[in-house]
């Protein structure tokens, strides 16, 4: 069977350069919209995260204060083994906790908040890794 070339009947199908330029341009503007709106929504995902980490530990930071008295000695791993083994892994002690207060912290995907008790409220909660 020979080679035989195939005819196109004078048409030209495809896209032309400049269309394909279009399209791209039309694509980068979306994106150039798209990506400062998810790195914003993902930074306050975080951020709830890590707020409602501390706000469900707080119940076992205060069962402790409860059975003790105190809050002098209060680990992370002394609070997952008593009280609640689901504590977020983020979660830690910031500094040794006194007799009448504690500063709990939270990390989520590079976001630190923290919050400094007892009487913990809104307002108590920090956008930073030290109660301060």
């Amino acid at each position: 069977m020979p080679f035989r070339a195939k005819q196109t009947d004078g048409r030209e199908d495809g896209f032309t350069l400049v269309e394909l330029l279009v399209v791209m341009a039309i694509i980068g503007v979306l994106i150039a919209i798209a990506v400062p709106s998810y790195i914003g929504f993902t930074a306050r995902s975080a951020d709830g995260t890590a707020k409602a980490n501390l706000r469900a530990t707080l119940p076992s930071v205060e069962a402790y204060y409860l059975d003790k008295g105190t809050y002098v000695g209060m680990t992370v791993a002394g609070l997952r083994a008593s009280y609640d083994a689901g504590l977020a892994p983020g979660v830690a002690i910031s500094g040794a906790p006194s007799a009448t207060s504690y500063c709990v912290t939270d990390t989520e995907a590079g976001h630190a908040w923290s919050v400094l008790g007892p009487g913990t409220n809104s307002s108590s909660f920090k956008s930073n890794n030290s109660c301060s």
